[in-house]
């Protein structure tokens, strides 16, 4: 048991993590001191202003706020007011557009029928894949539940292009849930609580790192050897780079922009993906729907490629084949031995974490950390910690 000594804190990386963990930690009267490398806070939330067209654009690709959690989304909407938007995502396929995820439309559109729900539900069962009992494949996975044709049609293409492997080489686990409604509802998030900053991410991240108590050094590489310097350190860079890439770098999937403007309504929607292999790209976004509540003639898109992560690029998508699970298997157990560190967020954990339990997870990191500080005693030594809070499961 390592007892923790209050004074000046750590936080490497402006994103979601290192911002509510250094607020949080502010709040209660440590000494913040926050770094990141870019020159820019909110991480790969980063919204700015069109100069062109006034929008609202998602730099480094959408991030849709959505969860169940009543905290997190009273939280956000502390620092910036979220406006109601759904997600609702359309999708190109060999010519012809429908709705995602799979629902009761586009099963009736691309089968030419007019089924009701209990309907689909029986013929979706017959198309089927019965065979295969146990998948353990992403095919696998989606033959068993859809069958071959509505998987051809929106599931194999575009998963070659987003992982740059045949799906029958990744685990079942990315499909995670059956990708069909038997009802129209083409909202693609289940969750209670949806929405959009009103000002963007960037703006609600500056007010959550606004505080008396917090310092930020962008545009500032953070070393390790700088831990002594601070009582503890909260790391939210890549774990594999903490350690300066000594066990070989961790697989991931980076994304190429390719943005340009349009002059009108592009394609309708904020969101069209493109689902077959011969299309280069995944997706194309159109940012200006992503703030319905504003208006604006002109557009800004994204085109959207997926390729593998270099070692100058930004990482996106952990990739977790068989060889990164054994590579992140020696970076966590180097990672238990350090001491007054603690690895969060996305890279820290190398683990793909949507916004809200990105919040969630720092939240409860602070709050375990603080309550070691403030107790009587003390709080398990900086690996127990690690293990207490975000896992690397």
């Amino acid at each position: 048991m390592n007892k923790i000594r209050t004074g000046k804190i750590a936080v490497v990386g402006a994103g979601l993590s290192g911002a509510v963990i250094g607020r949080e930690l502010a709040d209660a009267g440590h000494k913040i001191e926050v770094f990141d490398t870019r020159n820019h806070v909110a991480g790969n939330c980063h919204t700015e202003r069109d100069r062109e067209t006034g929008v609202m654009v998602h730099v480094y690709g959408p991030h849709i706020f959505h969860t169940d959690d009543r905290e997190i989304w009273d939280y956000v909407n502390r620092f910036e007011r979220f406006m109601p938007y759904k997600n609702r995502v359309k999708t190109t396929s060999n010519g012809q557009v429908y709705s995602l995820p799979i629902n009761l439309h586009t099963i009736n559109q691309f089968f030419g029928k007019a089924l009701r729900p209990d309907e689909a539900r029986a013929f979706i069962e017959d198309l089927s894949d019965k065979a295969i009992e146990d998948p353990r494949t992403f095919e696998e996975q989606a033959l068993r539940f859809i069958g071959r044709e509505l998987y051809e049609a929106f599931f194999r293409g575009y998963t070659q292009k987003q992982w740059g492997c045949n799906p029958t080489e990744l685990p079942a686990s990315i499909l995670k849930r059956l990708p069909v409604r038997f009802n129209y509802d083409d909202n693609y998030f289940f969750h209670q609580y949806q929405g959009m900053p009103e000002n963007g991410y960037t703006e609600m991240v500056r007010r959550i790192l606004d505080h008396a108590n917090i310092t930020v050094h962008l545009q500032t590489r953070f070393h390790r050897s700088w831990n002594g310097d601070f009582t503890h350190t909260f790391y939210s860079g890549p774990l594999d780079g903490y350690f300066d890439f000594e066990n070989g770098r961790l697989g991931y999937r980076t994304l190429d922009f390719e943005r340009f403007t349009y002059e009108g309504d592009y394609q309708g929607c904020a969101v069209m993906n493109y689902g077959d292999a011969s299309v280069p790209f995944t997706r194309v976004t159109e940012h200006k729907h992503f703030s319905p509540w504003e208006e604006h003639t002109g557009s800004v898109c994204y085109r959207e490629y997926s390729r593998a992560c270099g070692p100058d690029d930004i990482p996106y998508y952990p990739i977790r084949l068989v060889e990164d699970k054994a590579q992140l298997a020696q970076y966590a157990a180097r990672a238990a031995q350090e001491t007054s560190v603690t690895f969060v967020g996305r890279l820290g954990t190398y683990r793909y974490l949507d916004m809200d339990m990105t919040i969630r997870e720092a939240l409860d990191t602070a709050r375990l950390y603080l309550f070691g500080t403030a107790g009587t005693a003390s709080i398990p030594a900086s690996a127990d910690l690690q293990r207490r809070a975000p896992s690397f499961a």
